[in-house]
């Protein structure tokens, strides 16, 4: 079947529109607001429960929320494959390749982006049930934030060739730091930068149950930032650098607004329901982080040498998903041998596997 190619600008305004009319039904529904405005109607009518029911809906909550995330996870991977169908019948086979790269390097960033995630919500001791609302706000300014970034990154490329060369060291320079930089268990939340410039604005408080309020007038009627907020402004500031990472990643495969901005945003907008689909594995995925740094390293080199060679797209294409798939395999592979080990050193040949313990260790690292 022959694309049809339409070269016509004011398709490429409808192709905007149409991008526009997916992600704004999609993401509606995705974060709830629909469903928000009927559970509010229908609770006014409800009496409360006792605690034996309390527990049992916490658990068919937790529950409901990986299905949910299970479930938006494959819609906005799927809604990401149709948009690049019509890449392709509107713009060409190239193009829709273009796009799907793009997508493919941000969403394997984004997935290491998560580790932080991780790492800030069990710093500040942030419930589980409360995350989802830090990430939807962080997302949401994460995308406007995106499209400035890739909007200037193109113009200096446009107007200043040799800002390839400090994109391209940039890139080296990360996947030299991604490969020996120590694994963090805990952020020393007073020393990180974000929040020190956070409490030039307004006095934190860490301690104390605040619920999911980002605001909290103390006794003494000084309002106070919450951990949420303070959890907000780190994913934030970590977005912006993570950002300054992967929009070079992606400029160096095609500097086309459109597909870097589209490619861009569909695979943020997925992070949300991808992160609580993995969080309780996310650990799991040993090789990831030498294999994006691989990714990066060769990015960063393809843009250095561009003036004496320039590696075609193609190869281009085929080395990156080579070393995201053989980092994904090679991942899962250690996986089951560490299951085999353990199981083997476990009381009598079998295996050491506890429920009870995984479900407490899930409820200690998410909620408490």
């Amino acid at each position: 079947m022959e694309p049809l190619v339409f070269a016509d600008s004011s398709y490429q305004s409808l192709m905007w529109i149409a991008f526009g009319l997916f992600v704004g039904i999609a993401l509606a529904i995705d974060l709830g607001m629909i469903e928000s405005i009927r559970l509010r109607i229908s609770s006014k009518n409800k009496n409360s429960t006792d605690n034996n029911v309390q527990l049992l809906s916490h658990q068919e909550r937790n529950k409901k929320t990986f299905e949910h995330a299970l479930r938006w996870t494959i819609i906005w991977i799927s809604l990401a494959g149709v948009f690049a169908g019509l890449i392709f019948v509107s713009m060409g086979y190239d193009k829709s390749i273009l796009f799907l790269t793009g997508y493919a390097i941000e969403k394997s960033l984004s997935v290491d982006n998560m580790f932080v995630f991780v790492l800030i919500f069990s710093s500040l001791g942030i419930p589980y049930i409360y995350q989802h609302k830090v990430l939807m706000l962080g997302i949401l300014s994460a995308i406007g934030l995106r499209v400035v970034l890739i909007l200037a990154g193109i113009s200096l490329l446009e107007s200043f060739h040799w800002m390839i060369y400090i994109f391209g060291g940039l890139l080296i320079f990360t996947a030299i730091r991604m490969l020996v930089e120590k694994k963090e268990k805990k952020i020393e939340i007073e020393k990180n930068i974000a929040v020190r410039i956070l409490k030039k604005f307004v006095p934190i408080e860490l301690k104390g149950d605040t619920s999911d309020k980002f605001l909290h007038r103390a006794s003494d009627g000084i309002m106070y930032a919450t951990p949420m907020l303070i959890a907000l402004v780190i994913i934030e500031m970590t977005d912006l650098v993570f950002a300054l990472d992967s929009i070079p990643a992606i400029l160096a495969i095609t500097t086309d607004s459109f597909l870097v901005i589209t490619s861009n945003i569909f695979a943020i907008l997925g992070l949300r329901s991808l992160y609580f689909l993995l969080a309780g594995m996310i650990d799991k995925f040993y090789y990831l982080k030498p294999g994006l740094a691989a990714i990066l390293l060769f990015i960063g080199i393809k843009m250095l040498i561009s003036e004496v060679y320039e590696i075609p797209i193609p190869t281009s294409i085929a080395i990156i998903f080579g070393i995201l798939g053989l980092a994904i395999i090679l991942s899962f592979i250690r996986i089951k041998y560490v299951s085999v080990k353990e199981g083997r050193d476990g009381p009598d040949g079998g295996m050491s596997f506890n429920k009870k313990d995984t479900d407490e260790n899930r409820t200690n690292k998410f909620s408490d």
